[in-house]
């Protein structure tokens, strides 16, 4: 009891406001957002021969590389909601894809409108609403119903539903609407654009431009993505040599059954495409993400406002690419709840900047008001990591990070979900099913194939981290899983009959 009141204690302190010193005058924010982009699918990490990003490497080069960026739930309306809102997903409980909001929730954006900036959405919300209507915190909008499609799209604008000319692209739309709203600000309003970007959801569709710009690609598949095989023909000239530890009766039964399923790589979206197409394409789809980065860059260095606006670019989740023999995200594996984040200002962050510090999409909220140098509120569970942009500590920063996901009833593959990972280890729980769970060193074992939850060496660390989730989720009113009521009919394709 008394470890369980102490990690209680810290918990309590560190979500304390931390009181940062603001700009000198008000920054502008740009916050892009994409879609399933992976955290290590970015050119100057030399990840992927031949991969293409020079907006993003200059964003890196010019600013700041954020290593250790993470998501609470890596899945696209959790994930949405718990940067609007700086909470985790049984807080703000949008724990699906399909649930409505609740009432009552309070994006950072409305704080913003509050203290004069004038603020806009373009892009993707998938968020409780269906419709693409607007949402309360901008005053321009510019969105789409549901997921929204990659060519000729119908944008809600301001509340009014517009075709898109013929053959026009949602990527390219939605930077040039995001342009063309800038260009009607004054000179010296202080403003905050929220560009979210379809791409690179699946099933991924590049520009005309890009596509089969990649068809030579190689294929660089993880060594856990063989882990499971029971085809040997699917290794021939795909397989990354690999000689460090491995426990194949450490896997636990539901990623063995998942990998012959939609999620997984031996029968992905039904067996409709093949794996190294989906990767090319997923690397095509991406390029033009890449040059709307660079876009608006650009407008901002013409517009003289580079030295006074902070560019973020984040994914809203990571993406599996063959780890643990899966496709997409959901689960807490690596690849699904690490996602890319940069930030770029060459008022305020040196060239080249690292910062190694473990950050969160519940920090992004708190971060963009600590920068227009508004008041955190109360309500929310992330912190700001301004300083460290700055290249300044910040006292009693968070060492671990916490991930939850909830079963689905559309994708029952994967079960719920909770995670606690350090710098070091990473303990998942899988709860809800006669299953095993899972602890990983992450130093010996970047690639999760080891699974030490039955070593008897690791027993106590195991033991440790398991406390510490429960003790989290505990201090944060957790221990419930917030169930939503969905409409059946919508899915009902998927279990025809199942009431």
């Amino acid at each position: 009891m008394k470890r369980i009141y102490l990690f209680f204690v810290l918990y309590v302190w560190s979500t304390a406001v931390w009181a940062q010193t603001p700009p000198a005058k008000p920054y502008n924010v740009v916050f892009i957002l994409s879609d399933d982009h992976r955290f290590d699918f970015m050119g100057f990490m030399d990840k992927v021969p031949g991969l293409e990003t020079p907006f993003m490497d200059r964003m890196a080069a010019e600013g700041a590389h954020l290593r250790n960026a993470f998501v609470s739930t890596a899945l696209c309306s959790p994930s949405r909601a718990s940067i609007l809102t700086g909470q985790y997903a049984h807080t703000h409980t949008i724990v699906d894809n399909n649930a409505p909001l609740p009432e009552g929730l309070t994006f950072f954006p409305q704080y913003m409108q509050e203290e004069g900036y004038k603020t806009g959405f373009f892009g993707k919300w998938h968020m409780g609403n269906k419709d693409g209507n607007p949402q309360p915190g901008f005053d321009q909008w510019v969105s789409f119903r549901d997921q929204g499609v990659y060519y000729s799209p119908t944008f809600n604008i301001n509340g009014t539903e517009v075709k898109q000319p013929e053959g026009s692209y949602t990527t390219d739309l939605l930077t040039d609407y995001a342009i063309d709203w800038l260009n009607t600000l004054d000179a010296d309003q202080p403003f905050f654009l929220y560009l979210s970007h379809k791409g690179v959801h699946a099933e991924f569709n590049p520009a005309e431009r890009h596509r089969g710009s990649y068809k030579d690609m190689p294929i660089v598949c993880p060594p856990s993505m063989y882990l499971t095989a029971t085809d040997s023909s699917m290794r021939v000239g795909m397989e990354t040599p690999y000689d460090g530890p491995v426990n194949l009766d450490g896997i636990p039964d539901w990623v063995r059954k998942q990998r012959h399923s939609w999620h997984g790589v031996d029968y992905m979206y039904d067996g409709t495409i093949a794996f190294a197409d989906f990767y090319r394409q997923y690397c095509e789809t991406l390029r033009s993400v890449d040059e709307s980065i660079g876009s608006v860059i650009a407008w901002l260095e013409e517009h003289g406002l580079a030295e006074n606006t902070l560019v973020f670019y984040m994914g809203d989740n990571g993406f599996l690419f063959g780890e643990q023999g899966l496709i997409d995200k959901r689960n807490a594996y690596e690849a699904s709840m690490r996602v890319p984040l940069l930030a770029w200002a060459p008022g305020m962050i040196k060239p080249q900047s690292q910062v190694e510090q473990m950050v969160m999409n519940v920090d992004i909220g708190p971060t963009i008001l600590d920068i227009a140098g508004i008041a955190i509120p109360e309500q929310m569970q992330g912190h700001s990591f301004l300083p460290l942009l700055q290249g300044k500590p910040i006292a009693g920063w968070r060492d671990r990070v916490f991930y939850e996901y909830y079963w689905e009833w559309a994708f029952p593959q994967t079960p719920t979900v909770f995670a606690i990972r350090t710098d070091r280890y990473k303990y998942i729980f899988n709860h809800g099913l006669w299953d095993t769970n899972e602890l990983y060193d992450l130093q010996t074992d970047p690639h999760e194939m080891n699974n030490l939850i039955r070593d008897p060496e690791s027993q106590e660390m195991a033991g440790q981290l398991k406390q510490e989730l429960w003790g989290w989720l505990e201090a944060t009113d957790g221990l419930q899983i917030p169930l939503k009521k969905i409409n059946q009919k919508r899915i009902d394709h998927l279990y025809r009959g199942t009431y």
